[in-house]
């Protein structure tokens, strides 16, 4: 090859490999659509968006760091952080070619609000926290789940504020549905039971329920309605849904 033209070569590969490495984040970051990027600032390696919205739900700033080295072996990984909005906190996320998502090391808060969060029923109001050693996704299903997830100071306001407790659901991992046990962490219901994932995608929720002293009568009458109690005054309750 003549060296001109060699030279022609290796400045635009250069130029190329500069280009990609500094491409701002402003120039390939969604406007419009599913994924909405607002006020997008830095590169596609490390950048952030001043307010990330994923089918018009907010979820704050966002910022994010990719591991170049991890394309080499055909997978898209970062390190992802949320901020300032109804969802907060960080994981390891990583895509692969098989189109499979798993985040590691996930701690989040969120706050029940259906104001800022649609999805939520519009009477429940509280607090969730999440951390998750690992959460697999397989075709939008949650195919494994690891940690625990929290969910503090639940109320239900259907004119005035019912207390509903504080709960956690711990998953220890494996398996081809995940599994949870379901237990309550004070309040005016003592529960035990199991929250398991099916492939669905959907849950089964099930397990034993009993008020306790002081709860509020529509609580206590929602209970009785579940059927007779056991010796130690629990009874049984199943729930069932797709998503």
């Amino acid at each position: 090859m003549p060296r001109p033209l060699s030279i022609a070569l290796l400045a635009a590969a250069a130029f190329a490999v500069i280009l990609l490495w500094r491409l701002p984040a402003a120039w390939v970051a969604p406007r419009n659509g599913i994924v909405a990027c607002t006020n997008p600032d830095g590169s596609v390696w490390s950048g952030s968006c001043a307010a990330l919205s994923i089918e018009r739900m907010p979820f704050g700033e966002v910022a994010w760091n990719v591991a170049p080295l991890r394309l080499l072996t055909g997978t898209l990984a970062a390190h992802v952080v949320l901020a300032q909005g109804p969802v907060t906190g960080s994981a390891d996320v990583a895509y692969g070619l098989g189109g499979s998502v798993s985040l590691r090391g996930l701690v989040a808060d969120l706050k029940l609000d259906p104001r800022q969060l649609p999805h939520v029923p519009p009477q429940l109001r509280g607090n969730v926290h999440a951390d998750l050693a690992l959460v697999r996704l397989v075709h939008g299903r949650i195919a494994e789940l690891k940690g625990r997830i929290e969910a503090h100071d639940l109320t239900q306001r259907t004119g005035h504020v019912t207390p509903l407790g504080s709960y956690a659901v711990s998953f220890p991992g494996g398996g081809t549905e995940p599994v949870g046990m379901l237990t309550d962490l004070g309040g005016p219901l003592a529960v035990q039971g199991t929250l398991r994932l099916t492939n669905q995608p959907g849950y089964v929720l099930e397990g034993q329920v009993a008020p306790r002293a002081g709860a509020a009568p529509e609580l206590v009458g929602s209970v009785e309605f579940l059927g007779s109690p056991d010796g130690a005054g629990r009874r049984p309750f199943s729930i069932a849904g797709t998503f």
